[in-house]
């Protein structure tokens, strides 16, 4: 299981000032606590609560026919291209980054075990779309569509450039390079891939993109690499019953929701995730995300004016060490820092005992590994002794099991956290105008009312 120490957020550690009671706040908030994981969980199966995605670890059908896909298609593509963006792409990108082999598509298909590599097209920069089709061969490629609502403009217009492309070069067999993952009823792609006779799998009701790395969003790409999905749902139950537990001093997601709630009252509205791996350098962008879309709100449940909501930052050990710590130490004292740390790497390196005559001698002999955990440690000690904020998690190494229980941890907090905010954890208001403003310009039909009217704005912005 995870390990979870927030003892350098206590006031015994770094100070009254920046610094929380916890044993205190721990009894003062634990009935509050215990209501929301009660609630959270008789909620779970009602519809429109859209809490389904803490069921996805137990859903052995949609497994089941993911596995089945994989093992269908195994041998047949060099590629897997996945076109989405956001919560589409983000979880899928993190959780490949960190379980394959560092380098992956780089790597000889003998070291590959012959398993296809991955790209994610997450973006519409036109260079990069059109570099990536410069160095793939599409007719050795399956493309996973990725869009719940069918109609995403970034994904579908990537989906219309490649749909042209691969019918060109593979004729009418382009079909059986191309398979769908949109809602199960609604929506344009939904329509397109009855018509073109797509293999198509369902993203279920009331799980938000954001929130939807388990279902068969992750899965597909997940096991068309290799990876060991039923590792994952076996992490995932793991954490889930652990995450039931009312109890706040048994239960980290708790912990980790009210002490990030407490901080931000006392000005901490910046929240960092610091991995000490590369490995894991795309899980504080899928938590940006997560945190982002779903805490940041301008109206309360109440329908008050608040504007809450934590800034998600990233950094990467020890990288980052040497380039934003400077600002953690000294800087405003408005964040609170979480690492994660690996028990066990999967390889050790060892630094050889060479030039010993110089500064640099007292390296020899230890490992790579060393050198990393002392940094992780001493940035840590550094941080406190800042009166920083500080909390590690520590995984005991990477693989599905640990990685689904981290993800999953996290996604469980943010909805914890929500209850606290008194916010709606799963609407996304802020980015919808965005979104209406795009078709406008873009001339989609409904839309023409307001494209005239945005046009001047845009003259002034």
């Amino acid at each position: 299981m995870l390990k979870f120490n927030c003892k350098s957020c206590d006031l015994s550690i770094i100070g009254e000032t920046h610094g929380l009671n916890l044993a205190a706040e721990f009894d003062n908030f634990s009935e509050k606590i215990s209501s929301i994981i009660k609630s959270l969980n008789q909620r779970k199966d009602k519809p429109n609560e859209w809490l389904q995605w803490m069921n996805l670890g137990y859903n052995e059908e949609t497994v089941w026919y993911v596995k089945e896909f994989a093992s269908m298609v195994e041998g047949r593509f060099d590629n897997i291209l996945v076109l989405g963006i956001g919560g589409s792409a983000l979880g899928g990108l993190a959780v490949t980054e960190a379980l394959l082999k560092p380098y992956w598509n780089l790597l000889s298909e003998e070291k590959r075990n012959k398993l296809p590599r991955i790209f994610f097209l997450d973006n519409i920069d036109p260079d990069t779309i059109k570099g990536l089709l410069d160095a793939i061969d599409l007719k050795k490629t399956l493309v996973n569509v990725i869009t719940k609502s069918g109609d995403t403009a970034e994904t579908m217009a990537q989906y219309m450039i490649l749909k042209d492309l691969m019918e060109k070069e593979l004729g009418d067999n382009y079909r059986k390079n191309i398979v769908v993952t949109t809602d199960k009823k609604m929506g344009v792609l939904r329509q397109l891939a009855d018509q073109e006779g797509y293999k198509i799998f369902y993203v279920p009701d009331d799980i938000g993109g954001r929130f939807s790395v388990f279902s068969s969003v992750g899965l597909v790409p997940f096991a068309l690499v290799g990876l060991d999905i039923d590792q994952m749902m076996n992490g995932i139950k793991d954490m889930d019953l652990e995450l039931k537990n009312t109890d706040i001093r048994q239960n980290i997601a708790a912990q980790y929701a009210l002490i990030h709630y407490l901080m931000y009252q006392k000005g901490k509205n910046i929240s960092v995730m610091m991995p000490y791996s590369s490995r894991l350098k795309y899980i504080p962008d899928w938590y940006a995300q997560l945190i982002a879309e779903s805490l940041g709100k301008e109206f309360n449940n109440n329908g008050e004016k608040v504007n809450v909501g934590i800034t998600p930052l990233k950094a990467i050990g020890a990288t980052d060490q040497h380039s934003q710590i400077q600002l953690y130490n000294e800087g405003p004292n408005d964040k609170i820092i979480t690492f994660i740390r690996v028990e066990e790497f999967e390889n050790t390196l060892e630094i050889p005992k060479i030039f010993e005559y110089t500064g640099v001698g007292y390296l020899g002999g230890k490992t790579i590994n060393d050198l990393l955990n002392a940094e992780a440690d001493s940035t840590k000690v550094v941080l406190s002794d800042c009166e920083r904020p500080n909390i590690t998690i520590t995984i005991d190494k990477i693989d599905e099991y640990n990685i689904a229980q981290l993800l999953y941890m996290l996604e469980v907090q943010t909805a914890i956290a929500g209850e606290l905010y008194n916010i709606n954890t799963f609407n996304q208001p802020g980015v919808e105008q965005a979104k209406n403003y795009t078709y406008a310009l873009m001339g989609r039909a409904g839309f023409d009312g307001s494209a005239e009217g945005l046009k001047e704005k845009l003259v002034n912005v």
